[in-house]
């Protein structure tokens, strides 16, 4: 059984139509990297598996733990156990990252996942308010460990972001994505949008795939498709065509 089968899914934002007949499985355990140029339409698939309503499905459908989630809301998904790690995610005046983490998960211990993300000096402090990139990212990071969602979406986590935040960010994605278990024993599974796979180094991807004009258009092993990207562009990945 697949945690997450897209099936035929085209999407829009406004008047244009971003996803077309994009199809993807990802299985339990799994944990996939998602190559493209900007404007291809990596951003607007996790937007859309999230649920943020601005995005509309046109066709096709998403179908999650066996579930049809095409038509639920956002705040339904997330309680389904979808996460996910925003590129450029809002400063929130007023409320403290403490509490937050607290919301999200009143159960969570934390001092403890403050410490595992470096981050317990912004314990106070607002939510992203006054936070430099790196420190944007750490604070997703936290987010995420507090959720401990089965099925994790991270946007280009390694943007902007330097070498010693990279490592703290890719141990915290192996820890989500349970990288430390044998492969049989892992349940949690995620999808990675990487630029320039510099938090490849960092973290293990089961498999990679690379998104042209609104579909994959190749996929394989992490290391050889970021291999093609460098040596030919995304203009030879176009030629590839070896879809799942």
């Amino acid at each position: 059984m697949w945690l997450l089968e897209i099936v035929d899914l085209s999407a829009s934002i406004g008047n244009k139509q971003v996803l077309k007949n994009f199809n993807l499985k990802i299985g339990s355990g799994e944990t996939h990297a998602l190559f493209g140029p900007n404007g291809t339409g990596k951003t607007t698939l996790l937007n859309v598996i999230a649920g943020i309503p601005r995005y509309k499905v046109d066709g096709g459908r998403i179908v999650f733990k066996g579930k049809d989630i095409t038509n639920m809301s956002m705040d339904e998904r997330a309680r389904l156990g979808i996460g996910m790690a925003f590129q450029r995610p809002p400063a929130i005046r007023g409320l403290r990252l403490k509490d937050l983490i607290r919301i999200i998960n009143p159960k969570a211990d934390v001092l403890a996942i403050l410490n595992k993300m470096d981050f317990a000096a912004f314990a106070e402090r607002d939510v992203n308010r006054g936070f430099s990139g790196g420190e944007v990212k750490r604070s997703e990071m936290v987010q995420l460990l507090a959720q401990q969602p089965d099925f994790v979406m991270l946007d280009e986590p390694d943007s902007g972001v330097d070498l010693e935040n990279i490592k703290l960010i890719g141990d915290a994605i192996n820890s989500l994505t349970q990288k430390d278990r044998r492969p049989s024993s892992r349940t949690k599974s995620g999808i990675i949008i990487t630029h320039f796979g510099h938090i490849l180094e960092y973290m293990k991807a089961d498999r990679a795939h690379v998104m042209l004009g609104g579909s994959i258009v190749c996929s394989g092993n992490p290391s050889e498709i970021l291999a093609q990207i460098k040596r030919n562009g995304y203009e030879g990945c176009a030629g590839c065509m070896c879809q799942t």
